[in-house]
């Protein structure tokens, strides 16, 4: 047992072709980088894409049992939602009207996509002070509030507006002023966001009827149990309108991203392509290392060590390098992370449960290639010493 302890066989491995050591490093780094950018994409989706949800000022909200995703959202009778006004628990009801209108940069002129809210000035629909702050602001016609953290395509409308107090545009054809800016970001659905007061909605789109609402936010008085309130809704509204938490209304527009397009299954593939690769490139770095000294191995056997011990150390090995492998792909990743956020605005930051799962399937991926790799390590024959 001694002896054992004092036979760092692994590092002295590893240790002895540097040459060799570096390219194993380097391929698990790559498997590892593959995996965190496609695991950070994956997530940066869903994080943006949910964010407007969360932000919601609500205990319950109502939508279209259709509604699948902001970016083609389906709208429903107003009056339901004050029907659930005469619900027990619910304290008050705000119509929420959302659509795609079209941004006009000043300085280049060009038309750019953009998601629009509709509030009522009068109660807090989001959760951001910047927009709370702000309301009596957007009760004037044509006065909005915009989202500095969207594409920069838009215009440097923060800037200018701190600068000057003042930005004026167009929103499909409809000249508007903005009187403040919130921070929520871009995402797949949308470049970014413009949050106008009902009024003004319907003036931006004038094709829309004022009964016909996409989300509506309700407010239950303090103390009323939401999911309570939320069965009692469900079983007495008409099957027209779906009634939900904010965060089940976030979870149904995640879910169309992950499962209702490519885009999840896409991520999906990326992350197992790095892990096969990482997973070739181990095995071939240890399967090398047996077969340059498979006479040794033969050797230690001669000598008393037993096929478990060498096994164990050929497992040693595959876990260094896992770890090896893992520290600068870590560091790296944050790198590409802060690269990509500048490029897409996406919100793309490392995430300890990513860091650990992603260190996890390193581990999984060296030791499944040292498991291969070990059916080389059996075939030394004490024999072939003589």
């Amino acid at each position: 047992m001694k002896m054992l302890r004092k036979t760092p066989l692994a590092w002295r491995q590893l240790m002895k072709e540097k040459t060799r050591l570096a390219i194993a490093v380097a391929g698990i780094t790559f498997a590892d980088m593959l995996m965190f950018i496609q695991l950070g994409f994956e997530s940066a989706l869903f994080d943006a894409a949910v964010q407007p949800h969360r932000n919601l000022q609500a205990d319950l909200v109502l939508i279209n049992p259709q509604f699948q995703t902001l970016f083609s959202v389906k709208s429903f009778s107003r009056e339901r939602l004050y029907q659930a006004l005469g619900y027990e628990g619910v304290q008050s009801v705000s119509p929420l009207y959302i659509s795609t209108g079209q941004w006009r940069n000043p300085e280049t002129r060009q038309d750019r996509a953009i998601l629009v809210w509709g509030i009522d000035p009068a109660t807090s629909a989001f959760k951001f002070p910047e927009v709370n702050n702000n309301l009596n602001a957007l009760k004037p016609l044509n006065q909005v509030l915009f989202d500095q953290a969207g594409r920069p395509e838009y215009g440097a409308v923060g800037d200018i507006f701190k600068k000057t107090g003042n930005f004026q545009t167009e929103l499909n054809n409809v000249a508007i002023d903005v009187k403040g800016v919130f921070s929520n970001g871009a995402s797949f659905a949308a470049d970014g966001n413009v949050i106008a007061s009902d009024s003004t909605f319907l003036r931006i789109f004038p094709e829309r009827k004022a009964d016909r609402i996409e989300v509506g936010l309700i407010t239950l008085k303090p103390g009323a149990d939401p999911e309570k309130v939320r069965s009692q809704l469900a079983a007495g509204l008409p099957n027209d309108v779906k009634v939900l938490t904010p965060e089940g209304f976030a979870q149904t527009e995640k879910q169309y991203w992950a499962t209702g397009t490519g885009i999840g299954f896409i991520f999906g593939l990326g992350v197992g392509v790095g892990f096969i690769v990482g997973i070739v490139i181990v095995y071939q770095i240890l399967y090398s290392d047996v077969s340059d000294h498979l006479p040794e191995y033969a050797t230690l056997k001669a000598m008393g060590y037993t096929d478990r011990y060498l096994l164990f150390a050929l497992l040693q090995e595959a876990l260094l390098l896992a770890v090896f492998g893992y520290l600068p792909a870590y560091l790296l990743s944050f790198g590409l992370y802060q690269i990509t956020f500048a490029a897409t605005m996406l919100p793309i930051a490392m995430k300890l449960d990513r860091a650990i799962n992603v260190f996890i399937l390193t581990i999984i991926m060296c030791s499944v290639s040292g498991a291969i790799a070990m059916r080389k390590l059996r075939s030394a024959d004490p024999a072939d010493v003589f």
